[in-house]
């Protein structure tokens, strides 16, 4: 029997780190890294008598980033108790929750424009509809629609670590730490496709402030669950689904699924195994081999045996909790690069390097508001400033210049008052001093001469200096009055209008 065609199938579910104070359940500080078992207590190690208690910032962060992926908010919600044993959950259950989650119903859109030009990802191999049957291209094809089934709280495990030789040693310091889970239905059709939606849940949740969504420290980490489609002589199948646990990077999803998918192949080919809706096999991907191996199977949910947590009573989220949350979100990054292209007119990677981080999007938008020019201000923070940001390793507010500093260097420039190449000498020297670039120009000098007859005059002074050019010009060497047009400004140490010098110098040689 033959293959006709197969479909690949992903759902992901990421787990994200958010930015509290302290940790979940407990006073303990939230943080990366430090001496190990240096950042615990009595309950995030789950000690007998221990009493957890849920922090209403904790709360209203999770309703952060359900409202940051549109879902909606549950006015009552609880938490409940997983059990399952590693020598990294201490207490031999996570809290989490289960049948009440504090957000459902939720969607991503994926940018269409990042899908490279392949026909998996955006022609015919790309399914146009999801699993329930609704349309998953979305405003005329631009985006492609990805369901949150649900976003849930819960807390982090320890972290094992495996040295050398027969011995592993187990920091609990990330015991305890608040995170959410993002559940997707079974929407994406390519590994690349899974690798772009969890890019871009990332940009969204740095956006909001809920995460630091730095993979290699694991403040995100994601779950892909994979099977196929497989049309074999005409009658369809489904491969068992695989989770493949714990891929850090975009690489390593992309990679991890795309080996999958031709070992899943293989798999339906050699031995005809097909799904089971409460069998699921759990995968690791070991990156050196460039495979995934398995871990261990498990059978639904009969395994982690739910019960509601005890300890925490159940509680309601009040609207000013989803106010205050709804506020904190705002303009998210791709609404904004719609918004700012129409607006001022800017090129897909002018909005692309200006929405890195809220934080400078909103920077850039101060100083457009009083320019004449938006695009040289766009210019200008995107050459220059971004240089000196990366350069020195610095934050946009870190930088120590506001953003009314380029407004009135762009405008000096739009006015003649100062050239191009005047124009970095002040902003050189403003980062240094923090001054004004009114205030350097003044104290510098550097107002542009555009009075006529003073540049004449130059103009005169050079040719008379210059015989042999003039001699180029006349035997037929036009490119002279560049050079020429050159020695005027720095003889007016470039105070001359370089318009009205060219203008008088190409003027004066025709005469001749």
């Amino acid at each position: 029997m033959a293959i006709d065609k197969y479909e690949v199938v992903i759902g992901c579910e990421i787990h994200t780190q958010l930015i509290t104070k302290t940790k979940a359940f407990c006073a303990c500080e939230n943080r990366y890294g430090g001496m190990p078992n240096t950042r615990v207590c009595p309950v995030c190690l789950g000690l007998p008598g221990a009493m957890p208690r849920i922090s209403k910032g904790y709360v209203e962060l999770g309703a952060v980033a359900g409202l940051a992926l549109n879902c909606n908010i549950a006015k009552f919600t609880k938490f409940d108790r997983k059990h399952y044993f590693y020598p990294d959950l201490a207490k031999g259950y996570q809290i989490t929750q289960y049948d009440i989650p504090l957000c459902t119903d939720g969607y991503v859109d994926l940018p269409m424009s990042k899908y490279p030009d392949d026909e998996k990802l955006g022609g015919a191999k790309c399914r146009s509809k999801n699993f329930k049957g609704e349309d998953c291209i979305v405003e005329n094809g631009k985006y492609r629609r990805v369901r949150v089934e649900r976003i849930h709280l819960e807390e982090d495990v320890g972290k094992s670590l495996h040295l050398q030789g027969n011995h592993s040693y187990i920091d609990y310091n990330r015991c305890g730490t608040p995170l959410v889970e993002i559940v997707t239905k079974p929407d994406m059709t390519s590994p690349e496709e899974a690798a772009l939606f969890m890019e871009t849940v990332q940009e969204i949740l740095r956006y909001v402030k809920v995460t630091n969504g730095n993979l290699e420290e694991g403040n995100m980490r994601c779950d892909a669950n994979i099977n196929l489609n497989v049309w074999e002589d005409g009658k369809l199948y489904h491969t068992p689904i695989s989770e493949i646990k714990n891929l850090n990077s975009f690489r390593a999803i992309k990679d991890a699924c795309t080996y999958e998918v031709q070992r899943q192949l293989k798999e339906f080919q050699e031995d005809r195994q097909e799904f089971n809706a409460g069998f699921k096999v759990t995968m690791g991907w070991d990156e050196a081999k460039g495979q995934t191996v398995v871990q261990r199977t498990k059978n639904s949910f009969v395994d982690y045996r739910f019960v509601v947590e005890p300890d925490i009573k159940p509680f309601s989220v009040s609207d000013e909790l989803i106010e205050s949350a709804r506020s904190k979100v705002g303009e998210l990054p791709e609404a904004k690069r719609t918004r700012l292209k129409k607006d001022y007119g800017l090129t897909d990677f002018d909005v692309e390097t200006l929405t890195t981080t809220r934080e400078l999007s909103m920077w850039f938008e101060e100083a457009a508001s009083g320019a004449k020019d938006v695009k040289k201000v766009a210019n200008w923070i995107l050459a220059e400033l971004l240089a000196v940001l990366n350069e020195k390793d610095l934050t946009i507010n870190e930088v120590g210049i506001t953003p009314k500093h380029i407004t009135e260097l762009v405008n000096a420039i739009d006015a003649g008052t100062i050239t191009s190449a005047q124009g970095k000498t002040v902003f050189a020297k403003m980062l240094e001093t923090k001054e004004m670039p009114s205030a350097i120009i003044k104290a510098e000098g550097m107002e542009v001469v555009s009075d006529t007859g003073a540049i004449e005059a130059i103009v005169d002074k050079v040719l008379a200096e210059n015989p042999k050019a003039i001699a180029d010009y006349k035997s037929g060497k036009t490119n002279v009055v560049g050079f020429l047009t050159g020695m005027v400004m720095k003889e007016s140490k470039g105070k001359a209008n370089p318009k009205t010098a060219s203008q008088i110098m190409a003027q004066k040689l025709a005469a001749l």
